[in-house]
Formats: structure tokens, sequence, C-alpha cells
């Protein structure tokens, strides 16, 4: 399984059976390091409905003529744009193709501005994504939340993509714990120094890391790891 890191919280994971993008904010972002018409994939996963995660997923899915996975509201969201859709809420999963994807529990809001008008869009979410014998837990926004540990006890996870940017979500400290619970030997750092905000040391985040046994990987866009 390789895992390329997009800025942000987007991530292309591709194996030989499968390709499949999370969280794919790209053309909003000018440090993701790519445009979304150069995107090949064969599914959308998306955490929640907010623009710095929703962000090119229309897009790409139409271009690709490939399903987005969300939560129920906002993949009816998704729909109703034009894309095809999978609809999946917190504790489901579904197999599709080669891939296999669950929704976890997630603690933060979820939501898009139309103008002035605020849309509802569901539960936000973690997603563990099994291609090929390998997991990927992506826990998208999250605030620490204590049933990581069981999502950490019941699945074997060979990498975790945590935030680390505070404010927003969870920050370095807690993410750390997070990692612990999750039983991650693997974690990338997601969600940090996009905007003034959030900005974060990943190197140090991952030196803590390493202090408790785990290999960090503070990932410019662009970059890639393999599990």
């Amino acid at each position: 399984m390789k895992i390329t890191y997009y800025g942000h919280s987007a991530l292309l994971v591709e194996t030989e059976q499968a390709k499949v993008i999370i969280d794919p904010f790209l053309s909003g972002n000018p440090n993701s390091g790519i445009s979304p018409d150069d995107i090949t994939v064969d599914a959308v996963l998306l955490t929640h409905g907010h623009s710095d995660h929703l962000g090119d997923a229309v897009q790409i899915a139409k271009q690709n003529d490939c399903p987005i996975f969300a939560v129920f509201e906002l993949a009816e969201y998704c729909r109703m744009k034009g894309a095809k859709v999978k609809h999946m809420n917190i504790g489901g999963s579904h197999i599709y193709d080669a891939i296999t994807v669950k929704y976890t529990q997630a603690f933060h809001s979820s939501s898009i501005q139309e103008g002035d008008v605020w849309i509802y869009a569901g539960q936000p979410a973690g997603i563990l994504l099994t291609i090929e014998g390998k997991t990927l837990f992506h826990a998208g926004d999250t605030a620490l939340f204590s049933d990581l540990r069981l999502i950490g006890e019941r699945t074997a996870i060979d990498l975790a993509a945590l935030p680390i940017g505070d404010m927003l979500t969870m920050g370095p400290d807690d993410a750390l714990l997070a990692a612990r619970w999750l039983q991650a030997d693997k974690v990338i750092p997601l969600h940090y120094n996009t905007f003034p905000d959030i900005a974060q040391d990943a190197m140090d985040f991952c030196d803590r890391l390493r202090q408790e046994g785990i290999e960090g990987f503070p990932l410019k866009a662009g970059e890639s790891i393999e599990i």
C-alpha cells in the first residue's frame, strides 16, 4: 500500500488492485501540489463536509465515474451535485470491489456553506480503509475521545493519519495519546500548517512519537510512504 500526502488532510492510497483518495482539498489549497484534474481513482472517501475536506470530491468523482463514500447527508448532497455515491453512516462498513470501508466516530462538526446558507452534512467521521490486507485509519477532524482505544483494540491498524493542528481538532499532545490508544506502529500527522491558526511542528511531533516506539512520517505535499 502506497500513501501519498497532498497537504492538509488529503491522502491518495494506492495498491495493485485499487486507488482511493480521502478528503481531496486540492484546488483550494495552494500547498497541495496537484490539480484535481490529475487525480485518477476508483473511489473518493470523505470524513465530513467542511470545505477543506469536501474540496474537489464531486469533480474527481465525476471525471473518474466513481462513487463518493460519505455519511448519509453528505452523500446526498454530493448526489444532488451529480456524483455517484455510497451512503455510509457511523459504525457501518461496506465492501466495494477490492476495498473495505468502515466509518467510525469523530468528535467535530460537519456542514457546507453555500452563500449565506449553512447546510447540515451529517455527523463527522473517521475512516478505516482496508485494501489487500493493509488497514489505514484516517481519523478525520476530531478531538481526542476514549473510544479510539476500542478502535485500536478491535482493528490491526498498519498506519494512522491523525490531525495535530489544535484549535479546530486535537493538538499534538492529544494526538500522541491517540496514537498510543490506536496501537499503530506508523503515524502521518494531518491538518496542520495550512492556515496560521493551526501551525505546528510536525518534526517535533514525530520525534515524540519515536520516543513512544511509533514511527512518524512528517510528509510534505507529494511525498509518499509504503507499508
